[in-house]
């Protein structure tokens, strides 16, 4: 079985993670390995500054709770998007407001973010869906003009940009996710970017347990005590060594998944060309990190004797996202403005082939072949 998903693993993680544990002598949070990484994460992406957090989730918490925001605030996000969107802005008391997705990239609709304002709205969260941009300019003027922050969902985009900007450094946050799922990995793991410096203060004290324990550590107090709300969001040190490895490796490592991208897009073109699928789309000023390939089916059912199909011939392929909008919890804390046209109906033909660096030529071959094979007789 050629399987979905492998974690990344470039060979030096555990070098490094002994290294914490054995050397350095410094395991928990905030250790060199976590400046490294978030030092390269800054200078890469031009942030104003980076905070590694114990996940994408994390990170996203961090946001809501930087936004300020207050029960009968609203915070509208895209329906197609993970639970983590919605739960981290639940949880400091927003009403959820989804709405509707572009059916080209399956990202957040501008459009209807427009529509779904009200004197309550306070946050959009777009979500950069596959590591393709949304339309931030769109998106930032309709903030702008309504007093609006923007969160930015790019738990996907590590090394995707906009128009030169790096997804997450574009609105007032952007959140990325280091899962053993991403294209970078720490198991466990997310950074947060705060990209308007008023914040900065304020994030790293929500950090460290609601305290001002950086400030003392930088000799700017005399002893640090409790000064604010937060939690614990500081990884392991050990979890940052093994991040580090792949962040040296990281040209490479996009690189490769690129190559699967493309060798996927050129192979079924065909089909798309036939009209028998539809291949992802990509917009002028995007560049995407291939974080992943999906196809979209003609149906539901279709999808589902696809993915039986590809299971036989040694394919694990899987479908995405259930909207939230029609799960239980989402209903409890949300509602769905406007009408919804693409977010169920192109979530039910969506299928995502294996993808993750090391993916051998052989193997995409046969994950190829088997998808022309399964669309022959149609």
């Amino acid at each position: 079985m050629i399987n979905f998903n492998l974690p990344p693993y470039v060979g030096t993680e555990m070098e490094y993670v002994r290294e914490a544990c054995a050397v350095n002598r410094k395991i928990c949070g905030d250790g060199p390995f976590t400046k490294k990484c978030s030092e390269w994460l800054e200078n890469r992406f031009n942030s104003n500054k980076i905070l590694l957090t114990t996940s994408g989730t994390s990170a996203l918490e961090l946001a809501a709770i930087l936004c300020d925001l207050h029960p009968g605030d609203e915070v509208i996000l895209p329906s197609f998007t993970f639970s983590s969107t919605a739960t981290a802005f639940q949880m400091v008391g927003a009403t959820l407001v989804f709405v509707d997705v572009c059916p080209d990239t399956m990202n957040i609709d501008p459009d209807a973010i427009e529509r779904a304002i009200t004197d309550k709205t306070k946050v959009v969260v777009p979500v950069h869906y596959a590591g393709v941009a949304c339309d931030m300019d769109r998106i930032m003027d309709i903030a702008t003009r309504n007093n609006l922050l923007v969160v930015e969902d790019a738990a996907q985009g590590v090394l995707s940009s906009y128009k030169g900007k790096a997804l997450g450094t574009i609105g007032h946050f952007g959140c990325y996710s280091f899962h053993e799922t991403k294209n970078y990995s720490m198991g466990e793991g997310g950074a947060l970017s705060i990209n308007d410096s008023r914040y900065c203060d304020r994030a790293e004290i929500i950090r460290e347990k609601g305290t001002n324990r950086q400030r003392f550590f930088r000799g700017q107090v005399d002893k640090y005590t409790w000064v604010d709300r937060g939690s614990s969001y500081l990884p392991s040190d050990m979890n940052a060594a093994y991040l580090w490895a792949q962040l040296e490796h990281a040209d490479e490592i996009n690189e490769n998944r690129l190559s699967t991208w493309h060798f996927y897009q050129e192979s079924l073109k065909p089909l798309a060309d036939a009209g028998k699928i539809e291949l992802p789309y990509i917009p002028e000023g995007c560049e995407h990190n291939a974080h992943m390939f999906y196809i979209k089916c003609k149906d539901l059912k279709e999808r589902g004797d696809f993915i039986s199909y590809l299971k036989d011939h040694g394919v694990q392929a899987v479908f995405h996202y259930i909207p939230l909008h029609d799960a239980p919890a989402g209903k409890m804390f949300g509602r769905f403005d406007g009408e919804d046209r693409f977010t169920t109906s192109e979530s039910n033909r969506l299928v995502r082939l294996p993808m993750y660096y090391g993916l051998s030529d052989a193997d995409r071959h046969h994950v190829a072949d088997a998808v022309l094979s399964f669309y022959a007789s149609r």
